[in-house]
């Protein structure tokens, strides 16, 4: 068996601003790690801290990049086993939309859709939640989530366990607040 991690934070911006006053939820952005120490983070959001306009497929950073400029960003992280075929069919899969990153866009119409639980779907188009389902389904991975998806759909998953709860700037797998 192999691990991966779901990571939902909240960094403060505008945006989750926006989208934590209408879900009325924790966390506004969810991520995928294929690593315990999260560099291997990927999901869809802004291409450019600074720009909240512009987003798309990124390798997000713990320290890098938008939760660098919003230090303040909480996290909850969840790890999930995954048989080896599964992780290696969501590799194959992060790896190949990382390298063709650029034909990606952010779903934005379908993030605002997704608050009335409304599909709306663009050809290689996602947001955070819709790519990170995407992946696990891509894998076969076998969970409950709503067609339309949001970051805290994802807390409902039987198998997670939850590993770490606070800043992601202090996450830190040698002296993390462990649930294991």
């Amino acid at each position: 068996m192999k691990k991966i991690y779901i990571i939902l934070t909240h960094t403060g911006t505008n945006l989750s601003k926006l989208i934590k006053s209408y879900t009325k939820d924790e966390f506004s952005h969810v991520s995928i790690a294929l690593d315990l120490e999260l560099q291997q983070m990927y999901s869809f959001g802004r291409l450019n801290p600074y720009n909240p306009i512009w987003g798309g497929f990124v390798h997000e950073h713990r320290d890098k990049g938008t939760f660098k400029r919003f230090y303040l960003t909480t996290a909850k992280v969840y790890q999930l086993e995954v048989t080896e075929a599964q992780y290696e069919t969501m590799k194959d899969k992060i790896y190949k939309m990382e390298a063709e990153k650029k034909q990606y866009t952010f779903n934005i119409l379908g993030l605002f859709a997704a608050g009335f639980r409304k599909k709306i779907k663009g050809k290689k188009s996602f947001y955070c939640a819709e790519f990170v389902k995407y992946i696990l389904d891509q894998a076969k991975v076998k969970i409950e989530l709503p067609e339309v998806p949001k970051p805290e759909d994802f807390k409902k998953i039987d198998q997670l366990k939850e590993i770490y709860s606070g800043l992601l700037k202090e996450y830190d797998i040698s002296n993390r607040t462990s649930k294991e």
